[in-house]
């Protein structure tokens, strides 16, 4: 299950709470462009409409192998695409921004293949405060240190 793209900055930004899995409705020629690794979830987001969830702003190049035209040339890379969850899932993300769900935010991480489809991984976050993002880096530099020791000896 290795990802096709990912969000690597969304880990920084963001303290993750609770992950979903969800299937993305695309075409033939996003299909093909995202499993050759082509794509972007930089800005990306999640919007609950009704009973539905939309993935807005990721970025999917048209698909044209050797500079071949053809295809859906109408069809928009970064137009919205819709997500395919349960109800269950459904009404437990549409509670976000309500209540005691203030301030959370429904974040895409990852894309990647399963059994021959493509699904989105997508986590319901906090933001971090930038403390917090000091307190990150400060972590990371020492476990990089201590790695360098082990790797001494």
């Amino acid at each position: 299950m290795a990802a096709l793209i990912s969000n690597r900055k969304a880990s920084f930004n963001y303290e993750f709470l609770e992950h979903f899995e969800a299937g993305i409705e695309l075409n033939g020629a996003e299909v093909k462009s995202l499993r050759a690794g082509r794509g972007s979830l930089d800005g990306a987001y999640i919007v609950v409409r009704g009973r539905e969830v939309w993935l807005e702003k990721m970025t999917i190049p048209p698909y044209q192998p050797g500079n071949i035209a053809g295809g859906n040339s109408e069809a928009s890379s970064d137009r919205p695409r819709k997500l395919l969850l349960t109800q269950v899932e459904i009404s437990r993300l549409a509670n976000v921004g309500t209540g005691s769900a203030k301030g959370l935010t429904i974040v895409p991480i990852s894309v990647y293949n399963k059994a021959r489809k493509l699904k989105v991984e997508i986590v319901l976050a906090r933001g971090k405060k930038k403390f917090d993002k000091r307190e990150t880096l400060k972590k990371r530099d020492t476990e990089r240190q201590i790695r360098r020791e082990w790797s001494d000896r």
